[in-house]
């Protein structure tokens, strides 16, 4: 597995998280990220490779120089190696954690409810398919 780039494990049937994955693909100038679906046998193993309980993903995972980081974390170490004015979100790191995570759930709880949910994980597009391990 190359951990020089930051992977992005997100859930691959929900359309908020995909919308996030071509949000980040778009600020992404340096096209440093990588990326697998959750429901990728290549998720599975990197969740297992990094001491994460399976169960207890449900959203975005960021690992990155063996560092693994979930929830409000992972979002915030996302925006803060993209490219233009999104960094500055990172400085939301000085809300304390719990607060943080708690409105980082309340989406994920309800992201299906929400934005909606496909019956399958998206296929990128040809010129993209190389940032997608899965």
């Amino acid at each position: 597995m190359n951990l020089n780039h930051p992977i992005v494990l997100f859930d691959g049937v929900c359309n908020f998280c995909n919308a996030s994955v071509q949000f980040i693909i778009k600020h992404d100038s340096n096209a440093i990220f990588r990326f697998a679906s959750l429901q990728s046998k290549l998720a599975m193993d990197i969740i297992r490779e990094v001491g994460l309980e399976e169960n207890k993903v449900n959203s975005v995972v960021l690992v990155y120089k063996n560092k693994v980081y979930i929830q409000s974390d992972a979002a915030l170490n996302i925006v803060k190696m993209l490219s233009g004015i999104w960094p500055v979100f990172y400085l939301l790191i000085i809300i304390p954690k719990p607060v943080r995570d708690f409105f980082y759930n309340v989406i994920a709880r309800n992201r299906y409810r929400w934005f909606g949910k496909k019956d399958q994980c998206m296929v990128p597009p040809p010129e993209l398919k190389y940032r997608f391990l899965d």
